[in-house]
C-alpha cells in the first residue's frame, strides 16, 4: 500500500510539473521584453532593430523595448545579455559582429557559441561602397585604381572596429590588396556625417545607411555587395559587374537570448519573430532600405547557430591575415 502511495504522489508529482510547464508556455510573455541592440540609436542595426520589435510586440501581446548598449564593438551589449536572467526577458539583436568578434576579440568576456540560446536569423542587409559627391572617380575600376595611386591619402571611415563598416572596410582592401589610412567613429553617424562634409574619402556601409543619401545625391556610391542590384538602387551596379567578382558581403542580422532560457520562450520568440518577417510593413520597410526579412525557414534557432558557427569560419583567417585585433 505504501509502494502504491508513492507511486500515486510521485504521479501527481508529475502531472503537476507538466501543467506547470504548459502554464508558463501559454502564458509566456507575462511582462515587457528587452531587446538590446549593441550599437547606437539610430545606425543601421538599430533601424532593423526597432521595425522588427515593434511588429514582434504585436504577436507577443507584450511590449519589446529597444536598449542601445553601445562599446567595444557591440561586444558589451553582448555580454551585457549573455549575463542575463535566462527568463526570456532579455534578448539580443546583433549583427555579423557577433560571428567576427570572437576573433578580433582575443579575451571576450563569453563563449561566443555557448553563452547564448539562438532565435532566428532576421535580414542580411548588402554594403555598399560609397565616397564624398566630389570624389574623382566615376566607377569603381576607377576608384581602385584611384586608391591604388594615392593609399597614402585615401581615407576610409568606419563606425568603430568591429562595426559593419570596419569589417567591410577590411575586406575591401583585402581584396583590392592595398591598405589604406583608415579613420575609426564612435559610431554610423558620425562617420557618415563626415564623409558627407568631405571630411573622409570613402565608406564601405550597410544599404540601410546609405541608400537615403544615395538617392538624394549626397554621396557618390560606387558598387553594391550583393549578387544582384538592389530595386531601389537600379543604377548602382554589383561589385562583381565591376571587376571583383569574389567581393560579396552581406551584414546579417540574429536574434539571441541568454543561455538556459526557456525552450518555450525561445520557441514562442521564434515564431513571433516568423510573424513579424511577413509583416507587410516591415516587409515594405525593408525594401526601402535596400533589403529583405529572412525566409521563415532561416528565423528558426537551427538556422541562426548553422550561420554563426559558418561565419566564425570564415572571417576568421580574414582577421588574422590583417592581423588587426580590438585588444
Amino acid at each position: 500500500m505504501k509502494i502504491f502511495k508513492a507511486m500515486l504522489g510521485m504521479t501527481a508529482l508529475a502531472a503537476a510539473s507538466l501543467i506547470s510547464v504548459s502554464a508558463n508556455a501559454q502564458t509566456y510573455p507575462e511582462r515587457t521584453i528587452t531587446m538590446v541592440v549593441p550599437f547606437s540609436a539610430g545606425g543601421p542595426t538599430d533601424t532593423v532593430a526597432r521595425l522588427v520589435a515593434e511588429s514582434m510586440s504585436k504577436d507577443l501581446g507584450q511590449q519589446i523595448i529597444v536598449e542601445n548598449v553601445g562599446g567595444a564593438g557591440g561586444t558589451l551589449g553582448a555580454g551585457r545579455v549573455a549575463q542575463s536572467d535566462p527568463d526570456g526577458y532579455t534578448v539580443l539583436l546583433h549583427h555579423i559582429g557577433m560571428a567576427t568578434s570572437a576573433t578580433l576579440y582575443r579575451k571576450l568576456a563569453y563563449d561566443t557559441l555557448n553563452a547564448f540560446e539562438y532565435v532566428g536569423l532576421v535580414t542580411e542587409v548588402p554594403m555598399t561602397i560609397v565616397a564624398r559627391k566630389d570624389l574623382e572617380p566615376t566607377d569603381l575600376k576607377g576608384l581602385i585604381d584611384y586608391v591604388k595611386a594615392n593609399k597614402d591619402k585615401v581615407t576610409v571611415a568606419n563606425a568603430g572596429i568591429g562595426a559593419a563598416s570596419h569589417l567591410c572596410g577590411m575586406m575591401f582592401m583585402s581584396a583590392i590588396e592595398t591598405p589604406l589610412v583608415t579613420v575609426p567613429y564612435k559610431g554610423t553617424g558620425p562617420a557618415m556625417t563626415d564623409l558627407l562634409g568631405g571630411q573622409v574619402d570613402i565608406m564601405c556601409d550597410q544599404s540601410t545607411n546609405t541608400t537615403k543619401q544615395i538617392l538624394g545625391g549626397t554621396i557618390k556610391a560606387y558598387a553594391v555587395t550583393s549578387a544582384a542590384r538592389l530595386p531601389v538602387l537600379p543604377d548602382v551596379p554589383t561589385a562583381a559587374e565591376s571587376g571583383l567578382p569574389e567581393f560579396q558581403v552581406g551584414i546579417w542580422h540574429g536574434v539571441y537570448a541568454p543561455k538556459g532560457t526557456p525552450a518555450e520562450a525561445v520557441e514562442r520568440l521564434s515564431k513571433a519573430l516568423q510573424v513579424a518577417l511577413k509583416d507587410p510593413n516591415v516587409v515594405a520597410r525593408f525594401a526601402e532600405l535596400g533589403t529583405v526579412p529572412s525566409a521563415e525557414t532561416d528565423a528558426t534557432p537551427a538556422a541562426l547557430k548553422a550561420k554563426l558557427e559558418g561565419e566564425i569560419a570564415r572571417w576568421k583567417p580574414v582577421i588574422e591575415s590583417a592581423g588587426q585585433y580590438a585588444d
